[in-house]
């Protein structure tokens, strides 16, 4: 089991969605999005990020450029610094709006070109992939390494720029691609070539601790213990538990009973029909009761209640 790919599945809770904008300066943007993750990327000419609490510098993107918003900032993108900048959120549709700096001017070509992606995800149980990133990560076109990622962007320019048959379901798709590429870009590359190595950059790159999360995640059922976890790697109990937590930042069967709890959100969240005995199955546990117990203790409500709240909302 691909332990980013599984993360990512189990928080998403909606429909990706995209737009593509030709900007003419002078022009001013603030992405408000609350409980939704995203990227922009520029494609053509150059921008301006301005942080969202004003405390850093605006930091320079040109083309090839991607930022990364991964706990709903308000960051500005302005086509100059000190530009006035326009508020805008999602439609109800999911779409963005289109403020008037953003609307084509006849007879001039754009001044900026950008891509923007924006991911529903459960910010109440975020994967520690996800909640130890930056606020803001910064992915600049020089990078080596990134051949994926601006082809992936490529495709999804072209795809919005003109819509063909099938493009929907295409647009979908290289969204989920690019919010993998994304993260395995920084977590692989960027916090991999920093040298010492902490977090979940550590636990990725670390093979001992990354077969057991493998392990975890492709049969989250199974009862495993510490010491057939360890053993994966040839690796006593003692100090397998001892690398395992110094990386993950929990020991073993916490991580475990924390990812089971997890998967089994996400059941009740898109598989409103599973019976309840077949989500504490795959969760783990032998008997409904004992599910239920261990739910309502991480969650603070049974499964049942939880599954009909956010069928409601």
């Amino acid at each position: 089991m691909d332990v980013l790919s599984d993360a990512i599945a189990a928080m998403r809770t909606g429909r990706p969605h995209a737009g593509r904008t030709e900007k003419y300066a002078p022009w001013g943007v603030r992405f408000v999005s609350p409980g939704r993750a995203g990227f922009h990327a520029v494609l053509e000419g150059s921008a301006w990020l301005v942080p969202a609490d004003g405390s850093a510098e605006p930091v320079p993107l040109g083309a090839g450029d991607v930022v990364f918003i991964a706990h709903s900032g308000g960051h500005a993108f302005v086509s100059e610094p000190g530009t006035p900048v326009e508020e805008i959120g999602l439609l109800p549709d999911g779409t963005w709006p289109k403020p008037p700096a953003l609307r084509r001017v006849e007879g001039r070509p754009p001044s900026t070109v950008m891509v923007c992606g924006a991911y529903l995800l459960d910010e109440n149980r975020p994967h520690p992939l996800l909640s130890e990133l930056p606020d803001v990560v910064h992915l600049p076109a020089g990078d080596g390494g990134n051949g994926a990622l601006r082809a992936a962007l490529g495709l999804l320019g072209a795809e919005l720029a003109d819509p063909q048959p099938g493009t929907d379901t295409i647009v979908t798709s290289l969204l989920d691609t690019l919010l993998l590429l994304i993260l395995r870009t920084w977590w692989l590359q960027v916090r991999g070539s920093t040298g010492e190595l902490t977090g979940w950059a550590a636990a990725l790159a670390d093979p001992v601790v990354a077969a057991a999360l493998r392990a975890i995640h492709s049969d989250p059922a199974h009862p495993w213990t510490v010491g057939e976890l360890g053993a994966l790697s040839s690796l006593s109990r003692a100090p397998f538990a001892r690398r395992f937590t110094a990386s993950v930042g929990t020991p073993p069967l916490a991580y475990l009973t924390w990812w089971r709890m997890t998967t089994a959100a996400g059941l009740l969240r898109e598989a409103d029909d599973a019976p309840l005995r077949s989500v504490a199955e795959r969760a783990g546990y032998a008997s409904e009761f004992a599910f239920a117990k261990a739910f309502k203790r991480e969650f603070g409500m049974a499964p049942g209640r939880y599954r009909k709240l956010r069928a409601a909302g």
